[in-house]
């Protein structure tokens, strides 16, 4: 702890949720940041630019130490650049690199984890993505003491939010970045005063969020309308979904279920409004799409240019 009785924190993050979490913990007058750790910068953008993350960003803007390990696990010297931080905890909020259990032991008050789950559900890759995918109607996040096990840690403290059918993963993580920030503030400082004792995870509940691949991103009319409509919004961050259509692919940005039972990828409606699909149980009625080589479109321009009927195949 510094003299005025602060808690020296090392913060470890990368992109700009984790950013808005350091944010957080510098407009806190009861911590002070000695140190962030962050991925290298990664190219960006159609140049494919160099481009620092935003918590370096962030750390750079706010004149702090800043290292970028490749991987900091098998740099020694970057660790014994951390340790003379002398900080107490570290945070550490979606830095992208497995940290090592002699990295956890190093602080006083251990490491501590913002995680996009109500843990033990959705330890991993992609929390977010994965629960509504499923269809979940509850989610949140939670404060975890950090272990050498995937999201194993025991819970400080957690947030819920009710989930509607139609929120997307890139809006409901805006809103668990509110609900993450709300944690920090509010029981970072219970955690390191012993106010607050964590919970262990119930290991018989336990559901893992895999990493998201490149190959769920093809969707078919013989999913179910509500397993459609819900990975598109699940992967509305990335990787996107889309459906081949004429021998190329229209991404599909934004869907809306609609009851009905018919032959699963024929047209039930086409109109200069809406275009319904049956599926294998229920309808998907396509409200925003992207041709390949073009930008996002409401469906109504797409329609344009189709002389798409009822009882057409959508191929």
């Amino acid at each position: 702890m510094t003299e005025s009785g602060k808690i020296k924190v090392c913060f470890l993050g990368t992109p700009e949720f984790a950013a808005e979490h350091l944010q957080t913990l510098l407009n806190d007058k009861n911590f002070e940041i000695v140190g962030v750790v962050t991925q290298p910068d990664r190219p960006a953008g159609r140049k494919m630019q160099l481009t620092a993350s935003a918590v370096k960003a962030l750390a750079l803007n706010n004149k702090l130490n800043v290292l970028t390990p490749e991987n900091l696990r098998k740099e020694p010297e970057t660790f014994e650049t951390i340790k003379s931080w002398n900080a107490d905890i570290a945070v550490v909020v979606a830095f992208g690199q497995i940290l090592s259990q002699q990295f956890l032991d190093s602080f006083k008050f251990g490491a501590v984890n913002i995680h996009g789950s109500l843990l033990p559900l959705y330890r991993g890759a992609a929390p977010i993505q994965r629960s509504l995918e499923n269809g979940d109607t509850v989610t949140g996040v939670s404060l975890q003491k950090m272990v050498f096990k995937l999201d194993a840690g025991a819970v400080i403290s957690e947030r819920k939010i009710n989930l509607d059918s139609e929120i997307n993963a890139t809006e409901l993580y805006d809103q668990l970045s509110v609900l993450g920030c709300e944690l920090l503030k509010s029981d970072l400082i219970k955690y390191t005063n012993g106010e607050i004792l964590p919970t262990p995870q119930d290991e018989s509940k336990v559901t893992v969020a895999h990493k998201i691949s490149k190959e769920e991103s093809l969707l078919n009319f013989d999913l179910p309308a509500e397993k459609f409509h819900n990975k598109v919004r699940a992967f509305s961050m990335g990787p996107g979904t889309y459906v081949m259509f004429q021998g190329k692919r229209l991404k599909i940005h934004k869907t809306k279920v609609v009851n009905g039972t018919g032959v699963f990828g024929k047209v039930f409606s086409a109109t200069t409004e809406e275009l319904i699909i049956y599926t294998a149980k229920n309808l998907i009625s396509l409200l925003e799409v992207q041709p390949e080589s073009k930008p996002k479109m409401k469906i109504a321009d797409f329609l344009k240019s189709l002389s798409l009927k009822t009882g057409d195949l959508f191929q």
